[in-house]
């Protein structure tokens, strides 16, 4: 999945970037309001992770026009404030969580999940198609009964292609989805990824489908 995450403390965005991305999620770092306005304008995120307090601007006002705007993405804030107060302040405005600082790494993880679980309207992050058990935030996938190993991009592709079957997936977008703004690739690394996704789903009864000139999509084989 797709993060973006606004914080001005480098150490704690550096190290919060690490853990996410050590899970395979691709994460933006947004030092600032600016920063966070401009990327969220042009790149959808599957969750945002929100300080309050930035040196250009209050979070909170990034949050109603980030509600305004569209509405969709769930919004965790990240806040050094306790109090009662603050915590519903932000939860009225349009938060789906909130998380106080000094937070541990396993907290924030596990409200990532509940959040998102949430979002798609699960009790269970678990994802079946064909003869394959998928679950995107645990980063297993089950073929036939017998657990199968993924690599981080593997993973994030698949979750991709499952979360809209039969859609028509172009190499452009995949690799928006699948890597952030600082590292620099050529849509053709799309096309190693999904061979080696297809070797994965051996026996599956799943496919990725080259429809061409268009892109990928995922259909019973």
């Amino acid at each position: 999945m797709r993060f973006l995450l606004v914080e001005d403390n480098m150490s704690l965005a550096a190290a919060v970037c690490d853990r996410l991305r050590m899970d395979g999620h691709v994460v933006d770092h947004a030092p600032g309001a600016r920063d966070a306005e401009a990327f969220s304008a042009t790149t959808d995120y599957d969750l945002i992770l929100l300080d309050i307090m930035l040196p250009d601007g209050d979070g909170r006002n990034f949050l109603k026009a980030h509600r305004a705007r569209e509405g969709k993405t769930p919004v965790i804030v990240l806040t050094a404030r306790s109090e009662v107060s603050d915590r519903v302040g932000v939860l009225d405005l349009g938060a789906d969580d909130y998380i106080t600082k000094p937070f541990d790494f396993s907290e924030l993880e596990a409200r990532c999940r509940a959040v998102l679980r949430r979002q798609g309207g699960n009790s269970s992050n678990q994802q079946r198609f064909a003869n394959l058990v998928f679950d995107p935030l645990a980063g297993t996938l089950v073929v036939a009964g017998t657990p199968v190993p993924l690599r981080n991009k593997e993973l994030r592709l698949l979750e991709i292609f499952l979360s809209a079957p039969d859609r028509i997936h172009s190499k452009a977008k995949l690799v928006d989805r699948l890597f952030s703004y600082d590292e620099d690739v050529s849509e053709n690394a799309i096309e190693v990824y999904v061979a080696r996704l297809r070797k994965r789903l051996a026996g599956s009864g799943a496919a990725i489908v080259t429809v061409r000139g268009l892109g990928y999509r995922m259909s019973l084989a």
